[in-house]
């Protein structure tokens, strides 16, 4: 193959053992692999390993870029901070997909647009910006997961009567991870907008008082379970499933969400905004193109009443021009004549301009260049 490609895995929960690097070696001996890395890229070749048995065994996150459009983003969570059960609420199409595999749930996140590829993407650097969705779906926060179900909806890969999946909070104030994977999976910005007119703002889940009150809520066995994970387990982890029963039991307090809606009625939301926003658009063209026009109109104006005052002399300047015969020169005896015509034609006395440019015609018939910028200028006297 002659495409470009771009492999990067992460691990996060644990590093790599020798004997996992080892293995990772024998498919690659140019990638760049450390203890919770593997980097490679394709111009020439392929991939001798599995992106989707790499994720299960080795690595907590994937991302694949190629040249052609393909763009995915893997994510593995452990199932006591992601069950598959939540993920399916909102993995209903191909661009969006969970699997469980023994103690994890993977998360597939893919978008294929051939049409939008610039054909000289860089995966580099995408990984890094992605990344901290991890711990936010850890934590509870799946607006990650419903973006791709718009996403989903959008590539119509869903039915159009089905349902919108529950409504994550702040979907009108993303993050910048959150922006990230909008661009990385380029989903419509209009049908975000759509989506985003009905969810709640995240103010209680947000307030580090709230959640000071709630852990203040729990049984002392609780806590101090809580407390040995801490101190004996994975830091991240914990602290993603705290914020997750955090957000659970904000939402619970929360009034129930208004009536979900269909695919079809976003939709036909999103087109209408679509459609709306290319009209304000070019009608703030047509208004900056008019404001253009009249500035370079009033220049215009401008320059020729400074002209006014140095007609004759202007006159004398164009036969000195000529006189040289240069080209530049040509080209701007050519010019003033332009404008010493366009002025007499403000002043009524556009005759007289006619008169004295077939007379330069005359005297300088021999001048075939100077001619030649006379026609293409359209001062023909």
């Amino acid at each position: 193959m002659g495409e470009y490609q771009y492999y990067e895995f992460q691990a996060v929960d644990r590093p790599l053992t020798d004997h996992e690097i080892h293995e990772l070696r024998a498919c690659s001996s140019r990638a760049t692999i450390t203890r919770t890395r593997f980097v490679n890229f394709y111009d020439w070749g392929d991939f001798k390993g599995s992106a989707s048995t790499w994720i299960e065994k080795y690595f907590d996150a994937f991302l694949y870029v190629a040249d052609w459009g393909s763009h995915a983003f893997h994510l593995r969570l452990p199932r006591r901070v992601l069950d598959l059960r939540t993920a399916r609420r909102y993995c209903r199409g191909e661009s969006l997909t969970a699997r469980e595999k023994g103690e994890f749930v993977v998360l597939q996140f893919d978008s294929e647009d051939e049409e939008e590829n610039s054909g000289d993407e860089d995966g580099s650097g995408w990984l890094s910006s992605l990344m901290p969705l991890r711990a936010d779906i850890a934590g509870g926060d799946y607006r990650a997961l419903y973006l791709a179900w718009l996403l989903c909806a959008e590539r119509r890969e869903l039915d159009e009567d089905d349902l919108e999946p529950p409504f994550p909070l702040g979907l009108t104030t993303l993050t910048a991870p959150l922006e990230a994977l909008v661009d990385f999976l380029r989903i419509d910005r209009d049908l975000i907008a759509v989506a985003a007119e009905r969810s709640p703002e995240s103010r209680e889940g947000t307030s580090s008082k709230a959640f000071e009150r709630w852990i203040a809520s729990l049984p002392d066995s609780e806590k101090s379970a809580f407390l040995l994970r801490l101190a004996t387990s994975n830091e991240a982890l914990v602290r993603a499933e705290l914020s997750r029963r955090f957000r659970e039991t904000a939402g619970k307090r929360r009034p129930p969400t208004v009536v979900p809606r269909t695919v079809a009625t976003l939709l036909a939301a999103a087109e209408r905004r679509t459609e709306e926003r290319i009209e304000r658009e070019a009608e703030l063209v047509a208004q900056a193109r008019a404001r253009q026009e009249a500035e370079m109109a009033a220049s215009r104006e401008k320059y020729l009443e400074r002209l006014a005052k140095r007609e004759a002399e202007t006159w004398r300047r164009v036969d000195e021009l000529i006189a040289t015969r240069r080209s530049s020169d040509y080209d701007q005896a050519v010019r003033l004549l332009r404008d010493l015509r366009e002025l007499a034609a403000k002043k009524g006395r556009r005759a007289e301009a006619d008169r004295r440019i077939r007379k330069l015609r005359e005297r300088h018939a021999k001048k075939a260049s100077f001619l030649n910028r006379l026609r293409k200028l359209g001062t023909r006297g």
